[in-house]
């Protein structure tokens, strides 16, 4: 699959959620395509803004009983699958090609690709001292990698002129690639009502990576991730804030997703990338 296969794909639908059947290195690719289109740009204020989600259970569970979550998700440039389960029941639908795009290591891959070809990278999300430390990890990691700036938001709503601020300072910044690390769905809603106000933008939601990367929160091994264990290792390192997703809200997924499978809950097929809302 290459980055012209990317972008005119068909989302297949997860419950109602549509999710692009692609791979790291799609992804990439289509980066690398967005920046150019948006560095050969005449006017900024002319170039297309784009933005990825990356899908998990809980915001496919989530976006069945919240419109706005289901819209901001299927509003999305890109959305790929965040978890084995969400994978698993791709392959179920009949797409082989599939793979896991965990944000983690997606962030590391695009950083590591703007560090050698220039592309400019802001961070949004995270407390003034997790940006921080993350930047310190991610110029040891990527020494030419360019961090045009960070903010980190109150944990509240920002006020109108709070929120011209952010986009003056992410537009001066002339950020090509904006990682979005704060919680699901508000990072989903931040980046479609910022999709037209950062023209040329590159936006994609990266979650607890933040967290990671700077070192405040441990990950889970590699195979627990490729067993779809990793919800029990996060339910372990921070039950207090992870235990109702985990115990109450994704063990929904399975039995829907069986649904699904023998067609008792039916989908349309998602509208090519960048459509919106599907009917049921």
């Amino acid at each position: 699959m290459i980055a012209q296969d990317v972008i005119s794909a068909k989302k297949l639908p997860v419950l109602g959620v549509g999710i692009n059947p692609i791979r790291y290195r799609d992804v990439l690719q289509q980066f690398r395509s967005w920046v150019t289109e948006r560095r050969l740009s005449q006017s900024p204020a002319d170039a297309t803004g784009h933005y990825m989600c990356i899908v998990s259970v809980h915001g496919i569970i989530t976006a069945m009983t919240d419109p706005r979550c289901r819209n901001a998700l299927n509003s999305a440039d890109l959305a790929t699958p965040d978890g084995m389960p969400v994978v698993w029941a791709l392959r179920s639908f009949g797409e082989s090609y599939s793979r896991r795009v965990y944000g983690p290591n997606l962030m590391l891959a695009l950083c590591g690709q703007a560090a050698r070809l220039g592309h400019r990278i802001f961070l949004y999300g995270g407390t003034e001292a997790t940006l921080s430390r993350l930047k310190l990890s991610l110029a040891r990691r990527f020494p030419s990698l360019v961090i045009a700036g960070a903010y980190a938001p109150p944990f509240r709503a920002l006020s109108p002129e709070e929120d011209r601020q952010v986009i003056r300072t992410i537009r001066d910044a002339d950020a090509d690639i904006v990682f979005v690390g704060i919680s699901t769905p508000k990072q989903d809603y931040w980046m479609l009502d910022h999709r037209a106000k950062l023209p040329g933008a590159i936006m994609v939601s990266v979650g607890a990576a933040f967290n990671f990367h700077a070192g405040e929160v441990r990950q889970a091994p590699s195979w627990m991730q490729d067993a779809g264990l990793e919800w029990l290792f996060r339910l372990m390192v921070e039950p207090k804030r992870l235990w109702k997703r985990y115990l109450l809200i994704t063990p929904l997924f399975l039995p829907l997703w069986a649904l699904q499978r023998i067609g008792i809950l039916k989908y349309e097929r998602a509208a090519e990338i960048g459509g919106h809302d599907e009917k049921q």
